[in-house]
């Protein structure tokens, strides 16, 4: 519920993404691109190996947002990503959100999104809008199939 947020909120989670989970989201957006498959070929980049495809690292802030903070019933109306440094298969990431806005006239909150490698270098940065719902309201949750 918008009114429950506050500037400086933050939501974070501990995630990997394996190999096996590039070679679905490959084949589920039909981005076979050898910079994410093709070791050989990652050698004559700048890469030096396969990396994590960009889009799936910035749609990880998707999980806060639907299920964890503002959750169900929230709307995700647009989302900026500028990608710092590679992220490789295999390797820790914190996924953070920080609510740096909000204008309860037009039911919107702006997040900073971040991604962090373990030495807490930051892989990923952008900016979130979305349209939390105004009022607790009574939804489903199909992920665990009851009311809230």
């Amino acid at each position: 519920m918008i009114r429950s947020m506050h500037v400086g909120d933050q939501r974070s989670y501990e995630r990997m993404i394996t190999s096996e989970e590039i070679r679905k989201f490959g084949e589920l957006t039909q981005d076979l691109n050898d910079a994410h498959f093709n070791e050989d070929y990652a050698k004559s980049t700048i890469f030096k190996k396969p990396i994590v495809h960009g889009m799936f690292i910035g749609s990880l802030f998707s999980k806060i947002f639907g299920m964890d903070y503002p959750g169900l019933g929230t709307i995700y109306c647009s989302q900026t990503l500028k990608f710092l440094k590679p992220v490789y298969p295999d390797t820790p990431l914190k996924v953070l959100v920080t609510v740096t806005n909000i204008d309860l006239e037009k039911n919107r909150v702006i997040f900073r999104t971040e991604v962090f490698d373990q030495k807490d270098q930051c892989l990923l940065t952008g900016e979130a809008m979305l349209m939390p719902r105004k009022e607790n309201i009574r939804v489903k949750d199909n992920a665990k199939n009851m009311e809230v």
